[in-house]
């Protein structure tokens, strides 16, 4: 019969202190074609047992002179390097307590002395058998971890990638540009991370949240898409029909993503906030906004914050309709609308964080705002 290559052939870890006890088991296990480690003691037993190739199975004494056997096991199994080794305690001790106490230490098996090769041999087989499949379901189960790990990511970029997808769309029917959108996603986290512990905000403003609000702001503005050039390029001031058409652009922001969600058959939890940002945005505080003049809180949290980032970054850059203001001017007009147009808590925050956005600013200038954050 051809014997396996020796690299395939169960490595088993026999520990014993007695070398007439040694003997008879380790050629039961050669003449089966197992290949074996020795040790005489439960230092030189650990120390093997962690070294590689790990044993397949251990067989280990109770009786030792430094550590017993019971003690021995619970450290293995306490390591995770050799924890899911199967043990099996050769041993004279026949009493019922002494067998359980080597279940409780971590042992699959408990075989008393004098032994029975065939019935070791075996009890072998079957747990090595046993391993085998165990080893199967964890690698199995550790593919799956990872291939859920993988998907999630990658679904994740595909979010994004759709993401700025629609909110480049947007970006070829406005004078606005890339920057504003990271810009103002930048604004909008810094506030959030900001009002984190705020009693008013904790609950809402978790890091999962945070970071697809972070995701949804690029579709602030997608429903300008629909807006007629005439009027979302007019270089002067709307009239009151054109302004009215103007405001759509919210409704249709909403609607655009909604029918997303329809057309798959998903309710995303973060288009969720790419809707509330979109069709809420140009709310205020006080109620005087658009499209359902909602008032205080019951304006979504996502729109508000918006609302804040949204309004600085417009003022500090360069529009058809106007020019750049300062960072100091645009402060100063936000700060006028503490109360009525934004919510007070959430404006505090941008007043405490006002070097913060002008960092931001800089970091992500448009050549038209970058003389207005040097005043």
């Amino acid at each position: 019969m051809t014997q396996p290559a020796d690299n395939h052939r169960p490595l088993i870890l026999v520990v014993d202190d007695a070398p007439d006890s040694i003997e008879p088991i380790v050629l039961c296990l050669h003449r089966a074609g197992f290949r074996t480690r020795i040790a005489t003691n439960g230092e030189r037993a650990l120390a093997l047992a962690a070294s590689k190739p790990l044993p397949d199975l251990i067989l280990l004494d109770i009786t030792m002179p430094d550590k017993d056997g019971y003690q021995v096991c619970r450290m293995l199994m306490n390591d995770p390097v050799t924890a899911s080794i199967p043990v099996i305690f050769l041993t004279i001790r026949n009493e019922e307590v002494d067998e359980q106490l080597g279940f409780d230490a971590g042992a699959v098996d408990y075989i008393t002395k004098p032994i029975s090769p065939p019935l070791v041999l075996t009890r072998i087989r079957n747990h090595l058998t046993l391993k085998a499949a165990s080893d199967f379901l964890r690698d199995r189960n550790s593919y799956l971890e990872q291939e859920v790990v993988r998907r999630t990511r990658e679904l994740g970029l595909i979010q994004d990638a759709t993401i700025v997808a629609m909110a480049s769309l947007a970006e070829t029917r406005d004078n606005e540009t890339g920057n504003h959108i990271r810009r103002t996603q930048m604004y909008l986290r810094a506030l959030a991370r900001h009002l984190q512990g705020h009693p008013r905000f904790y609950a809402e403003l978790t890091d999962e949240n945070i970071d697809l609000m972070y995701k949804s702001a690029p579709l602030h503005d997608i429903g300008k898409v629909g807006i007629p050039d005439r009027i979302l390029l007019k270089p002067g001031k709307l009239t009151a029909a054109e302004y009215e058409i103007m405001k759509t652009h919210t409704t249709l922001g909403r609607d655009a993503i909604s029918k997303a969600e329809a057309l798959f058959g998903i309710a995303a939890s973060f288009l969720r906030f790419a809707k509330e940002i979109a069709y809420s945005h140009q709310e205020k505080w006080d109620g005087s906004g658009y499209p359902l003049g909602l008032a205080g809180e019951r304006i979504p949290l996502s729109a508000r914050l918006m609302a804040v980032a949204d309004v600085y970054d417009a003022l500090i850059s360069t529009r058809v309709y106007k020019a750049a203001y300062t960072h100091e001017e645009a402060v100063a007009i936000l700060r006028k609308g503490h109360g009525s147009h934004f919510d007070p808590d959430i404006l505090d925050a941008f007043i405490e964080l006002q070097d913060d956005f002008r960092a931001i600013a800089r970091r992500f200038a448009d050549s038209e705002i970058e003389g207005s954050l040097d005043h």
